[in-house]
Protein backbone atom coordinates (compact mmCIF):
# COMPACT_ATOMS: atom_id res chain seq x y z
CA UNK A 1 0.00 0.00 0.00
CA UNK A 2 1.29 3.17 -0.89
CA UNK A 3 1.78 5.97 2.08
CA UNK A 4 -0.19 9.13 1.49
CA UNK A 5 1.56 12.81 2.61
CA UNK A 6 -0.32 15.41 3.40
CA UNK A 7 1.14 18.80 1.44
CA UNK A 8 3.46 19.82 3.76
CA UNK A 9 5.35 16.41 4.05
CA UNK A 10 5.14 16.67 0.33
CA UNK A 11 6.82 20.17 -0.35
CA UNK A 12 9.81 19.03 2.40
CA UNK A 13 10.44 15.74 0.39
CA UNK A 14 10.77 17.80 -2.63
CA UNK A 15 12.76 20.37 -0.80
CA UNK A 16 14.94 17.52 0.40
CA UNK A 17 15.56 16.02 -2.78
CA UNK A 18 16.58 19.09 -3.84
CA UNK A 19 18.85 20.04 -1.57
CA UNK A 20 20.60 16.59 -1.45
CA UNK A 21 21.10 16.83 -5.06
CA UNK A 22 22.87 20.02 -4.96
CA UNK A 23 25.01 18.58 -2.56
CA UNK A 24 25.39 15.00 -4.29
CA UNK A 25 26.15 17.67 -7.16
CA UNK A 26 28.75 19.51 -5.61
CA UNK A 27 30.78 16.64 -4.19
CA UNK A 28 30.55 14.51 -7.61
CA UNK A 29 31.12 17.34 -10.23
CA UNK A 30 35.00 18.60 -8.94
CA UNK A 31 35.57 14.43 -9.50
CA UNK A 32 34.40 14.05 -12.79
CA UNK A 33 36.61 17.42 -13.81
CA UNK A 34 39.69 15.36 -12.44
CA UNK A 35 38.75 12.36 -14.29
CA UNK A 36 38.34 14.55 -17.15
CA UNK A 37 41.71 16.33 -16.58
CA UNK A 38 43.30 12.85 -16.31
CA UNK A 39 42.09 11.60 -20.33
CA UNK A 40 43.13 15.56 -21.57
CA UNK A 41 46.29 16.18 -23.28
CA UNK A 42 48.77 18.98 -21.87
CA UNK A 43 47.62 21.94 -24.12
CA UNK A 44 43.68 21.27 -23.16
CA UNK A 45 44.51 21.20 -19.57
CA UNK A 46 46.81 24.26 -19.54
CA UNK A 47 44.54 26.43 -22.01
CA UNK A 48 41.68 25.61 -19.64
CA UNK A 49 39.40 24.09 -21.77
CA UNK A 50 38.73 21.11 -19.75
CA UNK A 51 34.85 20.87 -18.39
CA UNK A 52 33.16 17.85 -17.24
CA UNK A 53 34.52 16.17 -20.29
CA UNK A 54 38.24 14.90 -21.73
CA UNK A 55 39.31 16.85 -24.37
CA UNK A 56 41.76 15.54 -26.92
CA UNK A 57 41.21 12.19 -25.53
CA UNK A 58 44.20 10.53 -24.47
CA UNK A 59 46.05 7.69 -22.47
CA UNK A 60 49.46 9.18 -21.51
CA UNK A 61 48.99 10.50 -18.01
CA UNK A 62 48.05 7.22 -17.36
CA UNK A 63 51.12 5.08 -19.34
CA UNK A 64 53.44 8.04 -17.57
CA UNK A 65 51.78 6.94 -14.09
CA UNK A 66 52.12 2.70 -15.00
CA UNK A 67 55.65 3.00 -16.14
CA UNK A 68 56.73 5.01 -12.48
CA UNK A 69 58.24 2.13 -10.05
CA UNK A 70 57.75 5.11 -7.24
CA UNK A 71 53.89 5.48 -7.37
CA UNK A 72 53.62 1.80 -7.77
CA UNK A 73 55.29 0.95 -4.51
CA UNK A 74 54.01 3.56 -2.48
CA UNK A 75 50.90 2.17 -4.08
CA UNK A 76 51.44 -1.26 -2.56
CA UNK A 77 52.70 0.17 0.58
CA UNK A 78 49.18 1.87 1.01
CA UNK A 79 47.69 -1.29 0.30
CA UNK A 80 49.97 -3.43 3.18
CA UNK A 81 49.12 -0.59 5.34
CA UNK A 82 45.16 -0.77 4.83
CA UNK A 83 45.32 -4.39 4.86
CA UNK A 84 47.52 -5.24 8.13
CA UNK A 85 46.14 -1.88 9.89
CA UNK A 86 42.50 -2.94 9.54
CA UNK A 87 43.24 -6.09 10.88
CA UNK A 88 44.94 -4.93 13.85
CA UNK A 89 42.47 -2.42 14.24
CA UNK A 90 39.52 -5.21 14.23
CA UNK A 91 41.71 -7.28 16.48
CA UNK A 92 42.64 -4.83 18.70
CA UNK A 93 39.19 -3.02 19.18
CA UNK A 94 37.30 -5.89 19.54
CA UNK A 95 39.56 -7.92 22.16
CA UNK A 96 39.14 -4.86 24.43
CA UNK A 97 35.06 -4.24 23.90
CA UNK A 98 33.97 -7.67 24.07
CA UNK A 99 35.41 -8.44 27.70
CA UNK A 100 33.64 -4.52 28.75
CA UNK A 101 30.70 -5.45 26.92
CA UNK A 102 30.09 -7.86 29.54
CA UNK A 103 28.48 -7.68 32.73
CA UNK A 104 30.31 -10.39 34.57
CA UNK A 105 33.94 -8.62 33.80
CA UNK A 106 34.88 -6.84 36.96
CA UNK A 107 36.37 -3.46 36.53
CA UNK A 108 35.00 -2.97 33.02
CA UNK A 109 33.73 0.74 34.14
CA UNK A 110 36.78 2.05 34.97
CA UNK A 111 38.17 0.69 31.22
CA UNK A 112 35.73 2.18 29.98
CA UNK A 113 36.29 5.97 32.15
CA UNK A 114 39.96 5.62 30.52
CA UNK A 115 39.14 5.26 26.92
CA UNK A 116 36.72 7.84 27.39
CA UNK A 117 39.44 9.89 28.84
CA UNK A 118 41.59 9.25 25.69
CA UNK A 119 38.60 10.37 23.51
CA UNK A 120 38.14 14.09 25.32
CA UNK A 121 42.09 14.41 25.85
CA UNK A 122 44.41 13.70 23.06
CA UNK A 123 48.22 13.60 23.32
CA UNK A 124 50.11 16.27 21.68
CA UNK A 125 52.19 15.73 19.18
CA UNK A 126 55.75 16.12 20.36
CA UNK A 127 55.28 13.53 23.05
CA UNK A 128 53.61 11.07 20.44
CA UNK A 129 56.55 11.50 18.50
CA UNK A 130 59.35 11.39 21.74
CA UNK A 131 57.42 8.08 22.26
CA UNK A 132 57.67 6.69 18.58
CA UNK A 133 61.52 7.46 18.51
CA UNK A 134 61.92 5.76 22.16
CA UNK A 135 59.99 2.80 21.17
CA UNK A 136 62.08 1.84 17.95
CA UNK A 137 59.31 2.52 15.53
CA UNK A 138 60.71 5.30 13.58
CA UNK A 139 61.01 4.94 9.82
CA UNK A 140 58.95 1.91 10.28
CA UNK A 141 55.13 1.08 8.76
CA UNK A 142 54.68 0.08 12.31
CA UNK A 143 54.48 3.87 13.09
CA UNK A 144 51.36 4.11 11.26
CA UNK A 145 49.28 1.09 12.46
CA UNK A 146 50.57 0.51 16.07
CA UNK A 147 49.84 3.67 17.71
CA UNK A 148 46.50 4.19 16.68
CA UNK A 149 45.26 0.22 17.36
CA UNK A 150 41.82 1.19 18.84
CA UNK A 151 40.10 3.98 18.31
CA UNK A 152 37.63 5.48 21.29
CA UNK A 153 34.85 6.27 19.36
CA UNK A 154 35.28 2.63 17.28
CA UNK A 155 35.84 1.23 20.59
CA UNK A 156 32.36 2.58 21.79
CA UNK A 157 30.59 1.33 18.87
CA UNK A 158 31.83 -1.87 19.16
CA UNK A 159 30.95 -2.33 22.91
CA UNK A 160 27.40 -1.06 21.98
CA UNK A 161 27.04 -3.94 19.33
CA UNK A 162 28.26 -6.67 21.77
CA UNK A 163 26.06 -5.81 24.74
CA UNK A 164 23.00 -6.26 22.56
CA UNK A 165 24.17 -10.05 21.65
CA UNK A 166 21.99 -12.22 24.72
CA UNK A 167 23.74 -13.13 28.32
CA UNK A 168 21.53 -16.26 27.45
CA UNK A 169 23.47 -17.02 24.67
CA UNK A 170 26.89 -16.88 26.18
CA UNK A 171 25.76 -18.88 29.29
CA UNK A 172 24.47 -21.72 26.94
CA UNK A 173 27.51 -21.87 25.29
CA UNK A 174 29.89 -21.90 28.74
CA UNK A 175 27.49 -24.99 29.76
CA UNK A 176 28.29 -26.88 26.44
CA UNK A 177 31.59 -26.78 27.76
CA UNK A 178 32.83 -23.63 25.27
CA UNK A 179 35.50 -21.83 26.44
CA UNK A 180 35.83 -18.04 26.40
CA UNK A 181 38.20 -17.88 23.06
CA UNK A 182 35.66 -20.60 21.58
CA UNK A 183 32.67 -18.37 22.49
CA UNK A 184 34.48 -14.92 20.62
CA UNK A 185 35.19 -16.98 17.35
CA UNK A 186 32.23 -19.19 17.05
CA UNK A 187 29.79 -17.37 18.36
CA UNK A 188 30.15 -13.73 18.85
CA UNK A 189 32.54 -12.84 15.82
CA UNK A 190 30.67 -14.94 13.17
CA UNK A 191 27.18 -12.64 14.65
CA UNK A 192 29.08 -9.12 14.25
CA UNK A 193 29.81 -9.03 10.62
CA UNK A 194 27.81 -6.04 10.29
CA UNK A 195 29.57 -3.75 12.71
CA UNK A 196 32.86 -5.59 11.65
CA UNK A 197 32.53 -4.18 8.20
CA UNK A 198 31.14 -0.67 9.24
CA UNK A 199 34.29 -0.64 11.59
CA UNK A 200 36.36 -2.19 8.92
CA UNK A 201 35.57 0.81 6.35
CA UNK A 202 36.27 3.82 8.51
CA UNK A 203 39.76 1.99 9.80
CA UNK A 204 40.17 1.32 5.72
CA UNK A 205 39.87 4.57 5.12
CA UNK A 206 42.19 6.31 7.96
CA UNK A 207 44.82 4.13 6.65
CA UNK A 208 44.38 4.67 2.94
CA UNK A 209 44.73 8.17 3.53
CA UNK A 210 47.24 7.78 5.93
CA UNK A 211 49.46 11.36 5.11
CA UNK A 212 50.39 13.36 8.54
CA UNK A 213 51.61 10.72 10.42
CA UNK A 214 53.73 9.23 7.46
CA UNK A 215 55.56 12.26 7.13
CA UNK A 216 55.84 12.98 11.20
CA UNK A 217 57.36 9.14 11.48
CA UNK A 218 58.83 7.94 8.01
CA UNK A 219 62.00 9.72 6.22
CA UNK A 220 62.41 7.25 3.95
CA UNK A 221 60.85 7.68 0.43
CA UNK A 222 60.70 3.98 -0.07
CA UNK A 223 58.60 3.98 2.77
CA UNK A 224 55.67 6.56 1.80
CA UNK A 225 52.75 5.57 1.46
CA UNK A 226 50.58 7.14 -1.86
CA UNK A 227 48.75 10.41 -0.20
CA UNK A 228 52.69 11.42 0.58
CA UNK A 229 53.62 10.77 -2.82
CA UNK A 230 50.97 12.36 -4.22
CA UNK A 231 52.06 14.94 -2.01
CA UNK A 232 55.15 15.25 -3.04
CA UNK A 233 54.18 15.28 -6.18
CA UNK A 234 51.79 18.54 -6.07
CA UNK A 235 54.51 20.49 -4.49
CA UNK A 236 56.62 20.33 -7.07
CA UNK A 237 55.79 21.19 -11.47
CA UNK A 238 59.30 19.59 -12.33
CA UNK A 239 58.07 15.29 -11.61
CA UNK A 240 61.06 13.55 -11.87
CA UNK A 241 61.38 9.76 -12.38
CA UNK A 242 62.29 7.71 -14.47
CA UNK A 243 60.34 6.74 -16.57
CA UNK A 244 60.72 3.92 -19.43
CA UNK A 245 59.93 6.53 -22.74
CA UNK A 246 61.76 10.04 -23.19
CA UNK A 247 58.47 11.01 -24.24
CA UNK A 248 57.46 10.89 -21.15
CA UNK A 249 60.11 12.75 -19.44
CA UNK A 250 59.15 15.50 -21.84
CA UNK A 251 55.76 15.20 -20.76
CA UNK A 252 56.70 15.38 -16.92
CA UNK A 253 58.59 18.63 -17.71
CA UNK A 254 56.05 20.84 -19.82
CA UNK A 255 52.67 19.76 -18.39
CA UNK A 256 52.64 17.57 -15.28
CA UNK A 257 48.90 18.48 -14.32
CA UNK A 258 47.24 15.38 -16.29
CA UNK A 259 50.03 13.02 -14.14
CA UNK A 260 48.91 14.40 -11.15
CA UNK A 261 45.05 14.46 -12.13
CA UNK A 262 45.65 10.52 -12.84
CA UNK A 263 47.57 9.75 -9.53
CA UNK A 264 44.94 11.34 -7.62
CA UNK A 265 41.93 8.93 -9.92
CA UNK A 266 44.21 5.69 -8.66
CA UNK A 267 44.73 7.00 -5.22
CA UNK A 268 41.21 7.20 -5.20
CA UNK A 269 39.16 4.34 -7.17
CA UNK A 270 40.27 1.66 -4.58
CA UNK A 271 38.46 2.73 -1.57
CA UNK A 272 35.22 3.57 -3.93
CA UNK A 273 35.42 -0.07 -5.23
CA UNK A 274 35.40 -1.82 -2.20
CA UNK A 275 32.40 -0.08 -0.60
CA UNK A 276 29.52 -1.22 -2.98
CA UNK A 277 30.30 -4.53 -1.69
CA UNK A 278 30.27 -3.57 2.23
CA UNK A 279 27.31 -1.41 1.99
CA UNK A 280 24.87 -3.80 3.16
CA UNK A 281 26.82 -4.59 5.90
CA UNK A 282 27.54 -1.05 6.52
CA UNK A 283 24.36 -0.06 6.56
CA UNK A 284 23.48 -2.73 9.01
CA UNK A 285 26.61 -1.36 11.32
CA UNK A 286 25.47 2.05 11.34
CA UNK A 287 22.42 1.26 13.13
CA UNK A 288 24.32 -0.18 16.14
CA UNK A 289 22.49 1.38 19.30
CA UNK A 290 19.85 3.16 17.55
CA UNK A 291 16.78 0.56 18.36
CA UNK A 292 16.62 -1.05 22.16
CA UNK A 293 14.66 -3.88 22.57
Amino acid sequence: MRARYTRGQNIFNIFNLVLLTLIAMAMFLPFLNVIAQSFSTSDAIINGRVGLWPKEFTMINYEYVFSDQSIWRAFGVSVYITLMGTLINLAATSSLAYPVSRPEFVGRKYIVLMVLFTMVFTAPLIPNFILIKNVGLMNTLWALMIPGAISAFNFFVMRSFFMQIPSELIDASRIDGCGELRIIYSIVLPLSKPVMASLGIFYAVGHWNAYMNALYYINKPSLWPLQVKLKKLFESDDISIDPASSAFSALAHTSPEGIKMAVIIIATLPIIMVYPFLQRHFVQGMMVGSVKS
